[in-house]
């Protein structure tokens, strides 16, 4: 009893951070209304700016965690401008090609810059344990699973305030909904949704940073398994849905999770794909209850 609620901790820890990755995406798509799959690369390039941070600065999270939202967010530019902005009234697939060569360039530049091999994160938050009884069992939660899950909290109530509360806000909300009548309206689509894809391609770099601390180590080619994590669970909430997003995110982890209790953590993505499969098949919109609400 006392393992398996452990792994569910470890499920919600981990799916904190994937329900993290599948707000960015969704306000990516959301916003913009294209699929990327480089995003895994700009979570790697997050988690490589905050990398350094940890080297040159000392392990000061906060700080690490602006550069790889500075980090990422610089690098949405540079996906926006080539693979988004020239291709708004082109077929979609002409910028979904675009994305897929960005996200071989950058991973292949991140392993001649940063080099091929994986780098340790260590020490970051103190390796504290708290031990709380839990009907009869022993409930281990570390000090890091609290920081990761508080940040995400935080993090995720903080988007969105700004989508409710905020002028810039409400602006990405309109572009979602509808391009030709925020157009109409005065609001400038194409630097608002310039926006969009850098806020989205932002929460993903704290993302990437989450998951080096989470497991030690960061590499240049980190982004190829979790880019596909982010896809299935912002499907999972119909794609342009946070809450549900998340929602798929927080549901994938914990899959997983409680998966490999009764088998080896190698099958740990066959239970996850193997639920996003299983959703889709009996609820083809995912978990929300009509096409899904944008961001």
């Amino acid at each position: 009893m006392g393992y398996i609620l452990n792994q569910l901790l470890n499920g919600i820890c981990q799916g904190s951070i994937y329900a993290l990755m599948a707000i960015g995406y969704s306000v990516i798509v959301g916003v913009v209304g294209m699929v990327t799959f480089a995003y895994g690369e700009v979570m790697m390039i997050g988690a490589f700016s905050a990398y350094y941070i940890f080297i040159y600065v000392g392990n000061n999270l906060p700080l690490a965690i602006l550069a790889a939202f500075a980090g990422s967010f610089i690098i949405g530019i540079v996906i926006y401008k080539l693979c988004y902005e020239r291709f708004f009234t082109a077929p979609r697939h002409i910028s979904l090609l675009c994305t897929i060569g960005i996200s071989m360039l950058l991973k292949n530049l991140a392993q001649i810059v940063f080099g091929p091999e994986t780098k340790p994160v260590l020490n970051v938050v103190s390796n504290k344990t708290f031990n709380i009884n839990v009907f009869g069992s022993t409930l281990n939660i570390r000090l890091l699973q609290i920081v990761i899950i508080v940040l995400v909290i935080v993090l995720a109530a903080a988007l969105t305030l700004f989508f409710n509360r905020t002028k810039y806000g409400i602006m990405l909300r309109a572009v979602s909904q509808n391009k030709d009548a925020s157009y109409l309206m005065g609001i400038n689509v194409k630097r608002t949704a310039l926006l969009g894809n850098c806020i989205g391609c932002g929460f993903g770099g704290i993302a990437g940073i989450l998951l080096g601390i989470y497991y030690f180590s960061v590499s240049a080619t980190m982004g190829s398994a979790y880019s596909m994590k982010a896809f299935a669970a912002s499907v999972l909430g119909g794609l342009v849905d946070i809450r549900f997003s998340a929602l798929g995110g927080l549901c994938i982890g914990i899959i997983e999770n409680l998966g490999i209790v009764f088998t080896a953590a190698t099958f740990r993505d066959i239970f996850a794909f193997a639920f996003l499969i299983l959703v889709l098949i009996f609820r083809p919109q995912g978990f929300v209850s009509k096409k899904g609400a944008r961001v």
